[in-house]
């Protein structure tokens, strides 16, 4: 009797899964089950292994090694019979991710997707790796020859399993102790410091930071611009300039439809790995939105704008869900026939006789100098990956251009697509509502903030259960997943813009309820300002994960420092001392990061330079929203510096205009660095003056 057999009583049970990841793999003949309490004691039962793949829908090489291995049934046979077999997407798991990717780079010296680790009944892992291909390579067995190894050695050597079991638990527990308090002040110095180390390892040549593969330094961005609107150190200004310029005008940047790929697979952001996060898009739009707040006005769109106003264009059209949020990724892979591998890059690519073939030999080859399509092609087998080197010159070949990339955008669209990852992130969601709402506040564009708000009311009727927040929704229906820390910073951080950007004070109430839930389940009780990334009452792992190192998304501990500082400025005054606290706490143990290693500290250096500077805040004291309020709002939020809290309300109606009334019945603005405040002025150029000196 074969194996398959002998488990027929097992199913895949992933169908009904809320992750689209998870169901991609539904079909499967591997009997794969979500992690729960019950896989684990299943694998006591059986007393075997538990065999744990993590991935995410638009991970490549998730792909390849699903259709290489999970879809062969021999192989399956071989997981069914001597393992129990449970996958995890590590965007609805965080959690999980977290420590069992602790213990890959542990183990290897190496991390990556899919991640696949075998863990003993109880959790502990005593093996862990990534991709393992169908066929010995590279030095590397076949999947099918580790699956043999590790039988063997569960079966003959348990001695072993459970000694390196217990090693590799004692060391990730010794490494969750967080970052130790007050070992070095916060400073402005500090953050010159930070900067300046920062600075020294940009690429000069091609824009950003490191070689290849290059990420996208989202948050750094917005950290250097703070930083230069703090000293008005024009080379950390240039910094931030020739990054945005390079990624943007590279093949990184989607030049039809706006929005930004993964990362670039060189060094000078051309060729991307195609698949497009949402958390990405969200970062990103906030530092362009802010870079466009301090580019000069020119007789065409400058690029700062151009690119946040493609990049909202993008988010809504191609991530925008029926309810209101926001999906979480364009896969990286299109599948071009049904039941076939996926073709990176395959919508995306051109070649110049396409172009010529769909726009004419005129507009083709104009078109082709446009967008940097080759013959010899900079991509694989002669395509081309779109470039935008330099832009129009004139409005009439703006025209042109618009016309001829419009036109191409419509070809494309009847292309194969990739997939969607329809998975609704509660934090992921709450950068986006932050970058929108910021966005449309300073550029002037209420349809952004309204996308904002729209998305803000879905997560708080869909994602917020009593009392609660939970990780992810599909198609409205919220999953179990508990929300982890960075849920709750960045919904709250999203909730504190939408204060700023309508006034209207039930985002500040439902942003209080999400940030005390916070501080009440996440926080170290023996270590202020130190934070743990799950709650005190989720499911106890093997450790309990805290990483405040911030990576591709700020880290859950440096979000949350930047909810408690914005918080701190707009509530009442009981409230404003202890997030205050709080957030000084924080920042104390973030120092040491800035300190050691800046480059992994962008997040923590936005939040460090607003606190630094106060933050600042600008109270405008107004009965009406008349032109002389709307100029004096529209002044704020142009000059007053990333990370100022900027609210016009009545005198009184909010803590922030406490006492703070109209002067000679005219709307004031007044304007305080932390405890320390200004006069009040009634005129935008006073205002304007204030806020840059």
């Amino acid at each position: 009797m074969s194996r398959w057999v002998w488990h027929a009583g097992s199913v895949n049970r992933l169908g009904s899964a809320t992750s689209p990841y998870l169901r991609q793999h539904a079909d499967n003949p591997v009997h794969w089950r979500e992690w729960d309490a019950d896989a684990l004691a299943e694998a006591a039962a059986r007393d075997v292994p538990i065999l744990l793949s993590v991935g995410y829908a638009s991970c490549h090489w998730c792909h390849v090694m699903a259709h290489e291995s999970f879809e062969d049934v021999a192989t399956a046979e071989q997981m069914n019979a001597d393992f129990v077999c449970v996958k995890v997407d590590r965007e609805e798991r965080p959690d999980l991710d977290a420590v069992y990717m602790a213990a890959t780079v542990a183990m290897t010296g190496q991390g990556g997707w899919p991640m696949t680790c075998f863990l003993t009944p109880d959790g502990a892992p005593f093996y862990c790796g990534t991709y393992y291909p169908k066929q010995p390579r590279g030095g590397m067995p076949s999947f099918t020859q580790l699956l043999t190894a590790i039988t063997e050695t569960w079966r003959n050597r348990r001695d072993e399993v459970d000694k390196a079991a217990d090693q590799v638990t004692e060391a990730l527990r010794a490494q969750a102790t967080g970052l130790p308090d007050g070992e070095i002040a916060l400073t402005a110095a500090l953050l010159d410091k930070a900067v300046l180390a920062v600075a020294a390892d940009e690429d000069r040549e091609h824009g950003g930071f490191g070689g290849a593969p290059k990420f996208p330094p989202s948050a750094m961005l917005e950290g250097l611009l703070r930083h230069w609107e703090r000293t008005g150190d024009q080379a950390v200004f240039d910094v931030v300039e020739r990054a945005a310029e390079a990624m943007a005008r590279g093949g990184i940047y989607d030049q039809l439809r706006g929005g930004f790929a993964r990362y670039a697979v060189d060094a000078n952001w051309l060729v991307p790995h195609f698949e497009k996060m949402l958390y990405d898009n969200a970062l990103l739009l906030r530092a362009y939105a802010h870079l466009a707040r301090r580019t000069p006005a020119t007789p065409l769109e400058s690029l700062p704008h151009r690119v946040s106003r493609e990049t909202v264009e993008f988010l809504l059209a191609d991530l925008g869900t029926a309810e209101g949020g926001f999906a979480s990724a364009l896969d990286a892979d299109t599948q071009l026939e049904a039941g076939g591998p996926g073709v990176e890059g395959a919508t995306y690519v051109w070649t110049p006789a396409e172009l010529v073939g769909e726009l004419g030999p005129l507009d083709g080859m104009w078109a082709a100098d446009a967008f940097g399509v080759t013959t010899a092609g900079n991509f694989e087998q002669g395509t081309s990956v779109l470039t935008r080197r330099s832009d129009p010159v004139d409005a009439e070949q703006s025209a042109r251009f618009d016309r001829l990339r419009t036109q191409l955008f419509e070809i494309r669209a009847r292309r194969p697509q990739p997939a969607r990852d329809d998975k609704v992130v509660t934090a992921w969601n709450g950068m986006v509502i932050t970058a929108l709402a910021e966005a449309g506040a300073a550029l002037e564009e209420p349809s952004w903030v309204a996308a904002a708000v729209r998305c803000a009311r879905f997560l708080l009727d869909v994602h917020l259960v009593d009392g609660r927040l939970r990780r992810a929704s599909l198609d409205g229906v919220v999953g179990a997943p508990p929300a982890v820390l960075e849920d709750y910073a960045w919904l709250t951080t999203g909730l504190l813009a939408l204060y700023q950007a309508t006034g209207e004070p039930d985002w500040l109430a439902a942003a209080q309820v999400i940030l005390d839930s916070a501080i009440e389940h996440f926080a170290d009780p023996d270590r202020p300002g130190s934070w743990f990334d799950t709650a005190d009452d989720a499911e106890t792992l093997v450790t309990r994960p805290r990483d405040p190192i911030d990576g591709a998304t700020p880290s859950g501990t440096s979000a949350l420092a930047e909810a408690l500082l914005t918080s701190a400025a707009v509530a009442d005054p009981d409230r404003a001392v202890r997030y205050r606290e709080l957030a000084d706490h924080t920042l104390a143990r973030g120092a040491l990061l800035l300190d050691r290693a800046p480059r992994t500290a962008g997040h923590w250096l936005a939040v460090a330079e607003a606190a630094v500077r106060g933050p600042f805040q600008v109270a405008i004291a107004a009965t009406e929203k008349t032109s002389a309020t709307m100029e004096l709002l529209a002044a704020a939020r142009t000059a007053a510096p990333g990370g100022s809290i900027v609210l016009a309300a009545p005198p009184d109606a909010a803590p922030l205009l406490t006492d703070r009334p109209l002067v000679d019945g005219h709307p004031a603005a007044y304007v305080c660095r932390g405890s320390i405040c200004d006069l009040p002025v009634t005129d935008p150029a006073d205002l304007t003056l204030a806020l840059r000196t």
